[in-house]
């Protein structure tokens, strides 16, 4: 049984692109009206005529940015914490700190603004959920990847703080942390590398963004007593975030 989404509104931020634009396809097909929020407002507002959403500028690592979007949102039923990236894949004794910088500012203050400034108004619609998607690198540590993974556990310990300190208010939290999903992200890590990209999903099946978004439109949709507080998913060749099962042609 799933809970009717007519009327609500669902706030998506890094939905240019990858999950989050996914995610805004099939919660616009679940019923809710989607505001999208993302840097890259060209691809934003194609999407949200596409499915009949609203698309803001937001820079989630800019408090005026945040600000001035959440402004614009009359009212917020679910928030979709999707903005993140990682930079670089270097050693710690070889860390870039605008590298460090930019991680923990996108994945961790802009999940912190945006929660922020929409608790408000996910409490006063009287049934709220929070979504934040995180990463495998949320309970795992790997070489090379010091400061992503550090970020990605500290995104994770604020949501999970959320869910007790929001305890007793009619407000829902869901930390979903992907493995493997073959988007944008590692284009982004690696400076435009596609080849070097490539290489991270050469040999297995990995997940889609459709994959995540079907997740998170199954996650949102349950009856408000249900909270489904974690969920990790990873493909079928993936165990953990360094072990793969890799086919050879």
């Amino acid at each position: 049984m799933s809970t009717s989404s007519a009327g609500r509104w669902a706030v998506i931020t890094g939905a240019s692109s990858g999950i989050g634009a996914a995610t805004a396809r099939h919660l616009a097909a679940a019923g809710f009206h989607v505001v999208l929020g993302a840097r890259r407002l060209e691809r934003l507002t194609a999407l949200a005529e596409e499915i009949g959403g609203t698309a803001l500028p937001l820079d989630v690592t800019d408090p005026d940015s945040v600000a001035a979007f959440v402004e614009q949102v009359p009212e917020c039923h679910v928030l979709i914490n999707n903005a993140g990236g990682a930079k670089g894949l270097a050693k710690i004794a070889e860390a870039d700190e605008d590298d460090w910088r930019w991680m923990w500012e996108t994945n961790v203050l802009g999940t912190l603004r945006v929660t922020k400034a929409l608790l408000p108004k996910l409490v006063a619609s009287g049934d709220g959920h929070v979504v934040t998607v995180t990463s495998v690198a949320a309970t795992e540590v790997y070489d090379n990847g010091a400061g992503y993974t550090a970020a990605k556990h500290a995104q994770g310990a604020l949501h999970r703080t959320l869910r007790g300190e929001l305890l007793g208010e009619p407000v829902r939290f869901t930390e979903i942390a992907p493995g493997a999903v073959e988007t944008e992200f590692s284009e982004v890590r690696f400076g435009g590398d596609k080849d070097r990209a490539a290489a991270v999903y050469r040999g297995i099946t990995p997940l889609v963004a459709d994959d995540i978004a079907d997740i998170i439109a199954f996650v949102v949709t349950r009856p408000s007593h249900v909270n489904l507080d974690f969920i990790a998913v990873k493909p079928r060749d993936q165990h953990s975030a360094t072990r793969m099962h890799r086919r050879t042609e």
